[in-house]
């Protein structure tokens, strides 16, 4: 019963909770690790062992990690980036058949996750607020600009003054222009969200982010507020959702109202402070899928209140030659 992370870079956190869990359940049990650099992977070094895998671009991905997977007696994958997530969710069955599960959700819910207009769509569908979408030759200021696909927060801009705005805001196709939620006025959430087997939320943990650093939460609070009964009334069966789902939101402090900004299906870079709080998604994951136990509400299962602060560490490789 092994496991694998793939695109495991410096998930070392989400690495060492699956180690932990695993042990508990199956002593010889391992939790390997896939990177397509994996010398420089910290999460790498920490796994139980790794193998390098072809670029995700690549015709050869996954033919690559099914024969690894095979070879390895590995029986789950934990995918752990966007980008990855569609190739997967499409070749489940091929997995399947070997007797291997890919914990991914449904394509179509993939898809509706990596477009923002549709994850737009699919938020006011489920009775939840979004942030207006302008059109570019009709918007009002301020805006949050962000690309339809994007990841990490990478080509986002917050634009205060027309000034701001330059040709490549408005030439390229992929940039929406969006109303701005102002952090003054509002509190931003990342909520890892677990759905089961038949796509039913079983437990929600609202982290409140009070720091990012590259898109990810450098420091992040638990908050057992509004926004739990908020989801799961809301949110209560997601079609084609498995596992992890990370629901970001804004709430804004005066009236509470909710927005719904991102869905991602996979597991989020904060995810370790809502396992520290006690929502052990690794362990239900393994109960469910290693052990067909069925699986029950978890809403009251975490700490309240839990605040993490992140810090670089080290992971020494020796003997390494650039």
């Amino acid at each position: 019963m092994n496991i694998l992370i793939t695109s495991a870079g410096r998930r070392v956190s989400l690495l060492q909770a699956f180690q932990k869990e695993l042990k508990k359940f199956v002593q010889d049990g391992k939790v390997y690790a896939a990177d397509a650099n994996p010398i420089q992977s910290a999460a790498c070094q920490i796994a139980d062992d790794h193998f390098e895998v072809p670029r995700l671009d690549e015709e050869s991905y996954i033919d690559y990690i099914l024969q690894e997977c095979i070879q390895r007696n590995i029986k789950l994958i934990i995918p752990t980036i966007d980008h990855e997530l569609l190739l997967l969710a499409e070749n489940k069955q091929a997995f399947k058949e070997k007797g291997i599960t890919v914990l991914v959700s449904s394509t179509d819910l993939v898809q509706k996750c990596r477009n923002k207009k549709e994850t737009h769509k699919f938020f006011e569908s489920n009775n939840i607020s979004i942030a207006k979408e302008f059109k570019k030759d009709d918007y009002k200021l301020p805006l949050f600009i962000k690309p339809i696909d994007g990841s990490r927060s990478i080509d986002t801009f917050i634009i205060r003054t027309k000034e701001d705005l330059t040709p490549y805001h408005f030439e390229n196709e992929k940039l929406l222009f969006l109303e701005y939620l102002d952090h003054d006025t509002h509190d931003e959430y990342t909520c890892d969200l677990y759905y089961d087997k038949n796509h039913r939320l079983r437990c929600v943990v609202p982290r409140k982010r009070i720091e990012v650093r590259d898109g990810e939460v450098n420091k992040g609070l638990t908050c057992n507020n509004s926004m739990v009964t908020f989801l799961r009334e809301n949110l209560a069966v997601m079609d084609g959702a498995v596992g992890c789902i990370t629901a970001q939101c804004f709430m804004n402090r005066e009236t509470q109202k909710i927005y719904g900004i991102e869905l991602n299906a996979r597991f989020g870079g904060g995810y370790p402070l809502s396992y520290l709080a006690g929502a052990n998604f690794p362990k239900w994951i393994l109960e469910e899928y290693f052990f067909q136990k069925e699986m029950e509400d978890q809403f009251d299962c975490w700490e309240d209140n839990l605040l993490m602060l992140r810090y670089d560490s080290e992971v020494l490789v020796h003997g390494f030659k650039d």
